[in-house]
């Protein structure tokens, strides 16, 4: 069974689900992957999980790095899951690109290489916006790429975070 609230923020409004555990979801309503992982169990209901997510979204959309992270369940792949918990390490106000993760993921797997594409595939599936901060993620190359809540909206985070977003490129045909 998992639980549901919704928490509006100044870029939109956003699902919140949690399980007996942790929280499981954190989703703009206008995300490629809205309500992925929510099973067909779920119910209207505010967890202590949900209230403490709440209260960390009050902290971050109040322009501070929360003081705390709320219980986290991750619910993916082994390799999904292993990508989110770098994502995880990337300090607030701060960002990492693909590459720089793929390297990371590479000497935790004692593998030779990886694909920059791999990972974005794996921090695109993040059922935990915000909080996992896939947001933080750009290209090698300085382009602002992929965030499935829009890139409009990844801008907005980066910019509460103090981040220069100017610096960035953006894909022709890719703002929104």
């Amino acid at each position: 069974m998992q639980y549901t609230t919704s928490y509006q923020s100044q870029y939109g409004k956003l699902l919140l689900a949690s399980d007996h555990r942790a929280l499981t979801g954190l989703w703009f309503e206008n995300d490629k992957y809205y309500e992925d992982c929510l099973g067909p169990q779920n119910m209207p209901m505010e967890t202590t999980f949900l209230k403490q997510t709440k209260q960390w979204l009050d902290e971050y959309f109040s322009q501070c790095q929360p003081s705390f992270t709320p219980p986290l369940h991750l619910m993916g792949t082994a390799f999904q899951k292993m990508i989110w918990r770098i994502l995880l390490t990337i300090p607030y106000g701060q960002i990492m690109t693909y590459r720089e993760i793929a390297d990371i993921a590479v000497a935790r797997l004692y593998k030779e290489h990886m694909s920059a594409q791999a990972v974005g595939g794996a921090v695109g599936r993040n059922h935990i916006e915000i909080i996992v901060p896939c947001h933080r993620v750009v290209g090698s190359n300085g382009s602002l790429t992929g965030y499935a809540a829009g890139l409009s909206t990844k801008k907005k985070l980066l910019q509460l975070e103090k981040i220069d977003v100017s610096k960035f490129k953006i894909p022709k045909g890719s703002e929104n």
